[in-house]
């Protein structure tokens, strides 16, 4: 590559440019790439939590609903889930974490007082009671885990970008153009070198000639002055 660009000052002026201008990008990505990696591993410990929180609140879930069943019988339980007349709803809105775009989700009519449960009071029983509980707890867990697993993804993906510009900068761009300051450097000493040459080769030429010219301004003197004598 360094061979396609041009030995000029102008050029060299240009590529030291571009090497403080990509240093100067590399520093700040890599304090981005650092940023996004303690931001990860901080959502990285929520996801576990989560995670934790979700399997804990399913296990219960599931316990409450096993009992209810045994307890209330197959078509109870199922009459009571039949009869929700409103369904969560979902909404997601954006935020930003150090230039990532990462969802946030809102979620409204997951918990519901009893007397909105659609299976009325006087049909229900408290085991039914505890098990819509344990679910409505259930789904609470499982719109932040997904919500939190989202945000985790995309931080992960751009961290595995900026690591590629930064690797695409250190090992790559900065490296070739150094090459090709350092060759446009070398180039421009050899011409240097050369107009030192070739300028003290025309000052010795001018100086032998000017020699010349002095010895035979020496020797016309010099025959003059011999000459004076005869002419008395």
């Amino acid at each position: 590559m360094a061979k396609d660009v041009k030995p000029t000052r102008k050029n060299l002026m240009a590529i030291e440019d571009r090497i403080e201008l990509s240093e100067r990008g590399h520093d700040t990505l890599e304090q981005k790439r650092d940023g996004l990696i303690m931001e990860f591993m901080d959502i990285l410990d929520q996801a576990q939590d989560i995670r934790s929180e979700v399997e804990a609140d399913y296990q219960t879930a599931q316990q409450k609903l096993d009992m209810a069943r045994a307890m209330e019988g197959d078509v109870a339980v199922r009459g009571a889930a039949a009869a929700l007349k409103e369904h969560p709803e979902i909404t997601t809105q954006s935020k930003n974490i150090m230039g990532v775009v990462v969802p946030q989700i809102e979620a409204s009519k997951v918990r519901k007082p009893l007397d909105e449960r659609g299976y009325g009071l006087v049909g229900s029983s408290a085991r039914i009671d505890e098990t819509a509980d344990a679910y409505e707890d259930l789904i609470d867990s499982i719109i932040l885990a997904a919500e939190v697993e989202t945000a985790m993804k995309k931080m992960l993906e751009e961290i595995e970008t900026t690591k590629r510009r930064v690797n695409a900068l250190e090992f790559k761009l900065l490296p070739e153009l150094k090459q090709n300051q350092e060759y446009i450097e070398q180039k421009l000493e050899e011409q240097e070198r050369e107009e030192i040459f070739r300028l003290k080769k025309i000052k010795a030429k001018k100086e032998e000639e000017e020699d010349e010219e002095q010895e035979i301004e020496a020797d016309e003197r010099e025959g003059a002055t011999t000459a004076s004598p005869k002419a008395d």
